[in-house]
């Protein structure tokens, strides 16, 4: 009996021994005087069974056939086996086996195919969302076996609105900088620059080196790539100190390897740009479409992308210029042209900026340099002679007596002398010990030899 039918079958027993009156027993059953009635009268013709409820142990008018379930069941073993029931009742439904997920979770259970409950975890204070939407951008890169096999692992970099759920995602081979670069432009080009940028403590994003002098008394920190793009930018970069404090991407990357993976296999994806052509066309904007929520405010606070945003997410460094205007990077060396020969650039720094696409260019004061990459090093002229003081020095011919007698110490007679020292010693060993008296460096002679 339940805890209701126990309390009826109290008042029901007053009522048979005459310490209650009907009218009252209704009262304290919260029920109406017919209706106590009735149970009065199930209670007098069948006892305690009288005030069980008829329906009990009966199927619901609104269960599901015993071959429906049959049906469910057999294509879940078969076709979404490692899918949750909620995934799986989508899925389901577009195949014409329309039921409730909360069911198939219970068939599910019953049948041990999936397993309910979730592990504890430890306790976190809640952080308020953002009031609007682009406030801040949350980015992380997830590795993952996305293809399960069909082709090596790859890594998806995604991006989620602190305040919407708003989600933007590509595929790459590796989480760098070009990777962050690629995906952060994707997010631009969509919707404009965030206000600022939530991310871990990674070295894309963290410069772990110490600060040079020039940085400490300007008061700068060491910054990556990365960062100095978004300093340009304006766009505040945000570093997390723990993967729980930008949940919100965790667990977006959480749902994305339960649904995408399922998603492309049954696509049959075994590519990145299939996966990303996949993931624009028709994942995104569905899973946008059921996670989004409504922001606290409704006003949109990206900022208009500038025109030259490629050339901001680029890589930049400083280099000097040689006497002979040429600037060496990479082992590469660029010729800067001679219409810029006002500007006294020797000895100066400039930056070289590298782009996505290839090119490199060379700048000076945040202006383009004309310039032209050399096939090799350039050979450079060696001075003939040299002053000292007011008497110019001039370097002997070879032919020169000076050198042809070997009058002179210079390097290449020293080495000679060395060489042909080292000869004779090799030599003088050589004949001791083709006499077969060992010489007084190896010890002393034998008695015949003394």
């Amino acid at each position: 009996m339940s805890r209701k039918e126990r309390k009826r079958l109290v008042v029901m027993e007053q009522v048979d021994k005459e310490k209650m009156t009907l009218a009252q027993g209704a009262k304290v059953m919260a029920v109406s005087y017919r209706q106590a009635k009735r149970i009065w009268a199930r209670y007098q013709k069948k006892g305690d069974r009288g005030l069980v409820h008829l329906g009990r142990g009966r199927p619901g008018p609104r269960r599901k056939s015993g071959s429906f379930r049959a049906r469910v069941l057999a294509r879940y073993r078969k076709r979404y086996a490692d899918f949750g029931p909620t995934l799986a009742a989508e899925h389901l439904r577009e195949e014409g086996l329309i039921l409730d997920h909360e069911t198939l979770r219970r068939w599910l259970v019953d049948k041990q195919l999936w397993a309910p409950g979730r592990p504890r975890r430890q306790h976190r204070a809640w952080r308020e969302r953002r009031e609007c939407f682009g406030q801040m951008v949350q980015l992380d890169g997830s590795n993952h076996d996305w293809f399960e096999g069909r082709r090596d692992k790859a890594v998806l970099m995604v991006m989620v609105d602190d305040a919407t759920n708003e989600t933007y995602a590509q595929f790459f081979e590796g989480e760098t900088t070009r990777a962050c670069y690629d995906v952060f432009e994707g997010w631009c080009r969509a919707h404009g620059l965030p206000g600022s940028l939530y991310v871990d403590r990674d070295s894309i994003y963290r410069c772990e080196r110490a600060a040079t002098v020039a940085e400490q008394i300007a008061g700068k920190e060491p910054m990556t790539q990365f960062g100095r793009a978004m300093e340009q930018l304006g766009v505040d970069l945000i570093m997390a100190h723990s993967p729980q404090a930008k949940g919100r991407v965790e667990r977006r990357n959480g749902v994305l390897q339960d649904r995408l993976i399922k998603e492309m296999r049954l696509a049959g994806i075994n590519d990145l740009e299939a996966g990303n052509q996949f993931l624009r066309a028709r994942f995104l904007p569905a899973l946008n479409r059921k996670f989004t929520v409504k922001a606290r405010s409704p006003a949109d606070t990206h900022r208009a992308a500038p025109d030259d945003l490629s050339e901001t997410l680029s890589w930049q460094e400083e280099r000097v210029v040689q006497p002979d205007w040429t600037v060496v990077w990479e082992g590469r060396w660029f010729q800067i042209g001679r219409e810029h020969q006002g500007l006294n650039l020797v000895g100066r720094k400039i930056y070289v900026r590298h782009l996505r696409s290839g090119v490199v260019e060379l700048l000076y004061q945040n202006h383009k340099l004309k310039s032209k990459e050399l096939p090799s090093r350039p050979e450079r002229a060696q001075p003939e002679s040299r002053r000292v003081g007011h008497t110019r020095m001039t370097k002997p011919a070879p032919e020169h007596p000076w050198r042809r007698d070997q009058m002179a110490s210079g390097k290449q007679f020293l080495k000679k002398r060395k060489e042909e020292g080292k000869a004779r010693k090799r030599a003088a060993h050589q004949a001791a010990a083709a006499s077969g008296q060992p010489s007084l460096r190896y010890g002393f002679p034998t008695a015949a030899a003394a």
